[in-house]
């Protein structure tokens, strides 16, 4: 008959003082806590910035908060009679010297009709600098029917020194619109951009040429 062995024991367990082997299990436990305390907060950041673009996708597909529509074409929409007055509303924040205004401050059109609309931004300084646009419509009831074709607004934008740039926008105002009772009343949609610049956007002219050669090449 075999005997039954006895549990074995870690001979450093036999060394060390009763208190520090009870509290083994206890600091294996600890640094199981903090790797997964660790890993939820790179987690979270992530999502967080994720939840950036996520949230304009969302905001373009459904017009929600007055962000207009992004549409490929006009493709199956037929105009109505109804007319609409688009104004255009351009800003730049505090910190960014550039001059930016549309080249008409308001069009008249049915819905349905496609225009375009040219809106000029011109860098004021002696420095490259990059920028980028955040839009958005007003009333907001009106957001999910102003449906635009193109636009440069989330796209960055980088002008030299005193160069000045056209920036264009297609866009229509969805027939929709007319049967939609919260909108019965809208005669007037206003459209607004407004330029941000990006970090480290600003680079001096005498670096710019410090990274040519001779030739004017890099």
């Amino acid at each position: 008959m075999t005997e039954p062995r006895a549990p074995q024991t870690d001979p450093s367990d036999l060394d060390a003082p009763e208190a520090v082997r009870a509290e083994r299990p206890r600091t294996f436990t600890n640094g199981v806590i903090a790797m997964l305390c660790g890993l939820f907060v790179v987690t979270m950041v992530g999502a967080a910035f994720a939840a950036v673009p996520l949230y304009r996708m969302f905001c373009q597909v459904t017009g929600f908060g007055g962000t207009p529509s992004r549409v490929e074409s006009q493709a199956g929409i037929v105009p109505i009679d109804r007319k609409i007055n688009v104004r255009f509303d351009a800003n730049v924040s505090g910190g960014l010297h550039w001059r930016f205004a549309p080249e008409v401050e308001q069009v008249t059109l049915r819905m349905g009709d496609v225009a375009t609309v040219q809106f000029v931004a011109e860098n004021l300084t002696d420095k490259t600098i990059t920028a980028t646009s955040t839009f958005n419509v007003t009333p907001t009831v009106s957001g999910g029917y102003f449906s635009k074709i193109t636009c440069f607004c989330f796209t960055e934008q980088t002008l030299k020194p005193h160069q000045k740039v056209e920036l264009p926008v297609v866009f229509y105002v969805d027939p929709a619109m007319d049967k939609d009772q919260d909108a019965a009343s809208v005669r007037d949609i206003t459209l607004s951009y407004t330029f941000f610049p990006t970090a480290a956007s600003t680079k001096p002219v005498a670096a710019e040429e410090a990274g040519r050669g001779t030739d004017g090449k890099s």
